[in-house]
């Protein structure tokens, strides 16, 4: 447990970076009402040191600095920063933000977290169980309070299956064998895939030279799900997605009674015929959980986290690459 004085007239700020942007917010310290916020499309860079902490600050403190402007006297005393990529890519992030943040604000309460961890938080906050958050990938989180379980999340070539890239790359693959006249193909995909990427032969050349490949893979899991509700080969794809995400729930579930899942993410926004078959397989291989909707999003997570740190209340538990605390966070 995190104890430090409660700083009723301070502020926390918490960061979302990911793979379209980063969103700042500011927020009472207190009560966590958040005061303002900003949003940049511009991802942060990531160079030989990993994820460029001079790219962050350059974006996060001029927009601080302007959402502070109404509350000049009051102190930041939290910051937490949610990154995608900060497990493995976060090393020189770790190693210049708690000095900068130190210098900018006078902040020494600093939480650095990789988005999973700030999607929890946004969606269950400091309650065990497990989030799945599924985008263009996907990556299962569980906690006990004591440690933390992962499951998936290894990217479109290694895993992420179930996720926008995972369908999109299967109904692809669907509209190629109906392109050849092999089994198992799709005439419906077929027609959508060349009505968005042109005659099929040209596909590859379309899309293997294309360094957002897993993004343009994911674009297509939307027509997936358009086509599911009368073409067989597209309600194929989404069961074995629903089927994936729910092993990946099944893994990173704490083992208790009664646990708690949450969905998060635009991967969700697909409707019944992804959660319908995902919440058959969760019936299926977690019995006695139960399935609520998240709280919030991952720039929510990232405020709860910076609050808990400054009033003392912190449960969810640190970890070396998944959540690291930096100054005066322990008793």
């Amino acid at each position: 447990m995190v104890r430090v004085n409660d700083p009723s007239e301070g502020l926390a700020v918490g960061v979302d970076s990911g793979g379209s942007g980063l969103r700042i917010a500011l927020a009472d310290a207190a009560s966590g009402t958040v005061l303002g916020s900003r949003a940049s499309r511009e991802p942060v860079r990531t160079g030989p040191g990993g994820i460029s902490a001079g790219h962050l600050l350059e974006q996060v403190l001029p927009a601080v600095r302007d959402l502070r402007a109404p509350f000049a006297a009051r102190p930041v005393v939290a910051v937490t920063v949610g990154a995608a990529g900060m497990a493995t890519l976060g090393d020189e992030l770790r190693a210049e933000l708690p000095g900068a943040l130190a210098r900018a604000w006078g902040v020494d309460r600093l939480a650095l977290a990789a988005d999973a961890v700030t999607a929890y938080a946004g969606a269950l906050g400091q309650r065990p169980g497990v989030v799945v958050a599924g985008g263009t990938g996907l990556i299962a989180l569980g906690t006990d309070l004591t440690s933390w379980r992962r499951a998936d999340g290894w990217g479109h070539l290694l895993g992420d299956c179930g996720s926008g890239a995972w369908i999109g790359r299967a109904g692809l693959e669907a509209a190629m064998r109906a392109h050849d006249g092999r089994r198992g193909g799709s005439p419906a995909l077929l027609a959508l895939a060349e009505k968005l990427f042109g005659p099929a032969a040209g596909l590859a050349g379309v899309l293997y030279p294309r360094t957002d490949r897993p993004a343009v893979l994911a674009s297509f899991a939307p027509e997936v799900g358009r086509c599911a509700g009368t073409d067989p080969v597209a309600a194929g794809i989404l069961a074995r997605a629903g089927a994936h995400i729910a092993e990946a729930a099944e893994a990173a579930c704490p083992a208790e009674p009664g646990a708690v899942v949450a969905l998060t993410g635009g991967l969700f926004r697909m409707g019944e015929p992804l959660l319908a078959p995902l919440r058959a397989a969760l019936a299926e291989l977690l019995p006695g959980a139960r399935t609520v909707a998240p709280d919030g999003d991952p720039l929510a997570g990232a405020v709860g986290l910076s609050v808990a740190l400054a009033t003392g209340t912190l449960r969810l538990p640190e970890d070396p690459s998944l959540l690291r605390l930096f100054g005066p966070v322990a008793a």
